[in-house]
């Protein structure tokens, strides 16, 4: 039997006009999967570069990493999830763009009931994202409470929920944002220090915090506009964490460079290599869940789009006219 769904796809790599609404056929889910029908979806920086070319997809393609909504059927050897459970995901295929989908079980984790639809929807990546960055990629000794770290675009959707883990972790989170508001949203969010790089140099304002020692480790979504001065903000045996390219791709650079600044680590870091399981999948979602729910971390949501107008969501994504999380409604 097959189910009739709304569906956002691209035909060709480009800008926003090449995202399209269209009618889909939604069929059974087959061993491993369920069919989903969505009550929010989340929106990421992500779905820009698979939009763009920048992540390369086989065309054409129905956009979209994460979603919530309610279990609709369930196929062969699915055991963690049952028809009519509350669901909420970060997955991959991309697809989460529509009403409905058949999809892969295995990122998908019920989703509690002290949690709604749309924080679940907005939470899921950046959570996640959230989550293997400030627990899972340390450098060197780990983090203890006081640490510095530095965490770029810090009132975005990642930033924000990392500004206020970080503050639970006892971390001293030194943010960057690109306007006042941003950075007072930030300090808001549980940052301890946060810096605007329109107006200031961050690498001095990073040295000047730390009394000229540095950060343990830099967190770093921006790519190609901040990475040389992010190394310079390290101490020595620093970690630069690169998990992201919102001004563009970092060009190759040679690694002597990394042991002139001192010893310094280099990873670059994606989500899915950390929900390579189920079990890990799990792990980290009730990790995220826990904190959620405690009230220590509070998900923004700064804007809500129809998903007809998912064009305009992107243009303003682009535009850095958002801040936190921002969902597609149905």
């Amino acid at each position: 039997m097959s189910h009739s769904s709304q569906a956002v796809q691209i035909r060709q790599h480009g800008g926003p006009e090449e995202l399209h609404l269209v009618d889909v056929s939604v069929g059974e889910p087959g061993p491993g999967q369920i069919r989903i029908r969505h009550h929010a979806i989340g929106l990421n920086f992500i779905d820009v570069y698979q939009r763009s070319g920048l992540y390369p997809q086989n065309l054409p393609v129905q956009l979209g990493m994460e979603a919530a909504g309610v279990v609709e059927a369930v196929g062969e050897g699915v055991t963690h999830l049952q028809v009519g459970d509350r669901a909420a995901y970060a997955s991959n295929p991309p697809g989460s763009y529509c009403e409905r989908r058949v999809m892969p079980a295995m990122c998908v984790c019920k989703l509690p009931d002290a949690i709604s639809f749309e924080t679940g929807a907005a939470m899921m990546l950046k959570g996640l994202t959230a989550q293997y960055l400030l627990k899972k990629t340390q450098p060197q000794g780990g983090l203890q409470p006081g640490d510095f770290v530095l965490f770029h675009a810090a009132a975005g959707g990642v930033g924000l929920i990392a500004s206020q883990w970080a503050k639970a972790m006892g971390l001293q989170l030194i943010g960057t944002a690109g306007s006042e508001e941003k950075c007072a949203l930030a300090l808001a969010n549980g940052a301890a220090y946060a810096i605007n790089y329109a107006a200031e140099d961050f690498v001095a304002r990073v040295k000047q915090i730390t009394g000229g020692a540095g950060v343990k480790v830099v967190y770093d979504s921006v790519g190609k506009d901040t990475f040389e001065k992010s190394l310079d903000c390290l101490r020595p045996f620093g970690l630069l964490a690169s998990f992201g390219n919102a001004s563009g791709p970092v060009p190759p650079f040679a690694p002597g460079v990394l042991g002139a600044k001192g010893s310094l680590y280099l990873t670059r870091a994606t989500l899915f290599t950390h929900m390579a399981t189920r079990e890990s999948t799990q792990a980290m979602a009730d990790d995220l869940f826990a904190v959620v729910a405690s009230g220590q971390v509070k998900i923004h949501i700064g804007q809500r789009y129809p998903l007809a107008e998912v064009q305009q969501a992107h243009r303003d994504l682009e535009a850095r006219k958002t801040t936190g999380c921002t969902i597609l409604t149905l």
